[in-house]
């Protein structure tokens, strides 16, 4: 008797396929030395530095929303590690050869993108405290989406589910504390 695979690396395995094409699309985009540079800069700022950045400048002007910027970061990680590894979704580069990496994965897999879901949901309690931010941070963060995708790193669907849930978490976080 065969074993069936559970239902969510199913659909993966079914949107792999068709977001494939797209990857490609998007990743030849960088054919410009400018634009590939600018999209690496922005990815590794989402890496990290940025938000650090961000939350130590909050600590000083608003310690309520640094708390709750660390908590939710916190959370946006500890969850993503765990769907990661529990989706083992390879990235678009690992699974279809023509598609480039352009920079060096943080991690091994792909689902959900936890960059997106750190810049949505930081973006969105930076928002909610501090609304004038959202001049700098919005196309920040949608940079950083941008960016997973046309380097090679992520589907859109992981931006999406990654973008999802920073809300999610955002909003919880907020209303929690």
């Amino acid at each position: 008797m065969q074993m069936q695979r559970p239902l969510l690396p199913v659909l993966l395995d079914e949107a792999d396929r068709l977001e494939s094409a797209w990857c490609h699309r998007a990743s030849l985009w960088l054919s410009s030395p400018a634009r590939r540079q600018f999209f690496v800069t922005v990815s590794r700022l989402g890496d990290g530095p940025f938000w650090y950045g961000l939350i130590l400048l909050d600590a000083f002007l608003a310690p309520i929303l640094a708390f709750q910027q660390m908590l939710a970061a916190l959370v946006c990680t500890l969850l993503y590690k765990w769907l990661k590894h529990r989706t083992a979704r390879e990235r678009p580069f690992v699974t279809h050869p023509g598609i480039p990496c352009h920079t060096p994965p943080l991690d091994r897999f792909s689902f959900p993108s936890g960059h997106s879901l750190h810049a949505v949901c930081l973006t969105l309690l930076t928002g909610l405290y501090q609304p004038l931010a959202l001049i700098i941070l919005l196309p920040f963060a949608a940079s950083v989406l941008v960016s997973r995708v046309v380097l090679g790193l992520h589907y859109p669907s992981d931006v999406a589910a990654g973008s999802m849930l920073g809300i999610l978490i955002g909003w919880l976080v907020h209303l929690a504390v």
